[in-house]
């Protein structure tokens, strides 16, 4: 936890530009949390894909209100409710969180992510600090947490007294668009109940070509 709170430091000092992602899971509170005591007003970046829990959507606004956070709700230029049924899931994910965030980021220098390396086998290289391609720029992505556990997330919330979102109570674990996740079905991969088990990424986290 020390060094997550150096590599916050270091990536900083360096920056003229930063920013938080957060989809309000624990990870992402939790990492807000430890920007906030040098930052505290750093943006927020939330992508509002008109697909979310509405406990997700009540959740972002009562941490939001009780921490006084930064928060900068991103939409697509063109929403289209229900498009991973009507489409798919690859073109739902680029219309509402690829082509927003992309957009917004273009605006940053340092890119703050709650991405760790246990997640996902396409995470397990993940660096600390690396660049990170855009469409137009290339910045600096920084994951702090890159080598916490789980469990290294649920006990920084429980000894910080961070109340986390209610969906975990009902068993889910990695929470996204309500439509496209699910309680997971396999217990050693808390990621399984996303996207059916279809795919590891919905596309923010893959460099630009």
């Amino acid at each position: 936890m020390t060094d997550a709170r150096r590599v916050i430091e270091e990536a900083l000092a360096g920056a003229e530009t930063p920013c938080i992602t957060s989809s309000f899971q624990a990870e992402c509170v939790v990492l807000t949390h430890l920007l906030r005591e040098v930052r505290p007003d750093i943006p927020v970046l939330f992508l509002d894909t008109f697909h979310h829990f509405e406990q997700t959507l009540a959740y972002r606004d009562e941490l939001s209100e009780r921490w006084g956070l930064n928060l900068i709700n991103l939409q697509a230029k063109a929403p289209s409710v229900g498009l991973w049924q009507a489409e798919s899931t690859e073109a739902c994910c680029k219309r509402h969180k690829v082509e927003p965030l992309f957009s917004a980021l273009e605006g940053y220098d340092t890119w703050f992510t709650a991405l760790r390396r246990d997640q996902s086998p396409s995470r397990a290289n993940l660096q600390e600090v690396e660049p990170f391609k855009l469409p137009a720029r290339t910045i600096s992505r920084v994951a702090p947490i890159a080598g916490w556990t789980a469990r290294d997330v649920w006990a920084y919330a429980k000894a910080h007294d961070i109340p986390l979102l209610p969906l975990y109570e009902l068993g889910y674990t990695s929470i996204g668009c309500e439509p496209c996740t699910a309680i997971p079905f396999d217990p050693e991969n808390p990621r399984s109940g996303r996207w059916q088990g279809q795919k590891l990424e919905c596309g923010i986290h893959i460099q630009s070509k």
